[in-house]
């Protein structure tokens, strides 16, 4: 798959992904109300409302990206009805021809690291078939638990073609708290950028990257530069853009000389959009169009930013 992103990005020309990260302040009302009328204000209603506001930001954002990242915490909310529509939206995304990254960030060991890595990447074996669960192309994975908690994840990836990212240095404010400590004189986030490369170095696509990525937050471009340097072959997803207040220019070194390396993530940026004020001419009815407007604006900015460096 990292090959299949490689080229998406090129043919695009916008490395990003959508983050398709839905919480109900974000649904408008028309769609809100026309789901609970439906189904009521309940949990399927809830889901139904959310299926329907993710179908039309793909519908008006596919042909303009790669990938999207759906947060699977913002489904789990509504329990079953909510995985139902991650399973819909990732389907849905697929045949938009989409790649999906899934935001799991799942960090346990052994079998239970070995199931999580099934159900998101590979089959489950029932009897004699075996089945796909979510089929992601993507998942991010929490590096915490040391390679027990990595080395099942590239046992069922691999062999799918399907890749992952590993949280590296993270984009939240408290992210220091750990990962900039100083190990044998050196931040925490450096040694596990080492160990991203280590894990990835037997899993090259064509395209000269590996199935085994980082993510690195855009709101320390210093340490985004540190760690492109570090991590060469890499592929880098980027969160905290927009939103989280990283623009372009923070960006330019999480990509290398190619114009390749990085793909950056904008979720209430773009689902959101019609709520800001650059965007609120469109208003609720057309919160699709919005979100593809700030797409766009995305797209231009990263590729003016790139274009510089």
């Amino acid at each position: 798959m990292i090959d299949q992103l490689v080229e998406k990005i090129k043919k695009t020309n916008a490395p990003i992904e959508v983050g398709l990260d839905p919480m109900l302040a974000y649904v408008p009302d028309h769609i809100k109300e026309k789901a609970y009328k439906e189904l009521g204000e309940t949990l399927e209603g809830a889901a139904e409302a959310v299926w329907q506001f993710n179908k039309g930001i793909v519908d008006a954002t596919y042909d303009l990206i790669p990938a999207v990242k759906p947060q699977i915490a913002m489904y789990e909310q509504f329990g079953i009805p909510g995985l139902m529509t991650f399973k819909k939206t990732v389907d849905y995304c697929h045949e938009k021809g989409l790649l999906v990254i899934g935001d799991i960030k799942r960090g346990d060991i052994g079998s239970t690291s070995g199931a999580y890595a099934t159900g998101h990447l590979g089959k489950v074996t029932v009897g004699s078939k075996s089945y796909y669960g979510f089929n992601e192309d993507f998942v991010t994975i929490n590096p915490y638990m040391g390679t027990d908690s990595v080395q099942p994840f590239i046992d069922v990836a691999i062999p799918e073609k399907k890749g992952m990212f590993i949280l590296t240095k993270t984009s939240n404010p408290s992210s220091g708290e750990f990962q900039d400590r100083l190990v044998d004189g050196r931040p925490l986030y450096e040694l596990v950028a080492e160990k991203v490369v280590e894990w990835g170095a037997q899993h090259m696509g064509k395209c000269g990257y590996s199935y085994v990525g980082a993510v690195v937050g855009a709101t320390y471009p210093e340490m985004g530069a540190v760690l492109r340097k570090l991590m060469p072959k890499t592929y880098i997803l980027v969160p905290g853009y927009g939103a989280q207040g990283a623009k372009g220019s923070d960006l330019v070194h999480y990509f290398n000389e190619d114009g390749l390396g990085a793909i950056v993530n904008s979720s209430r940026g773009i689902i959101a959009a019609y709520k800001q004020e650059k965007y609120a001419k469109f208003g609720p009815e057309n919160f699709a169009d919005a979100s593809r407007q700030a797409v766009i604006d995305m797209q231009q900015d990263i590729a003016e930013a790139i274009g510089r460096k």
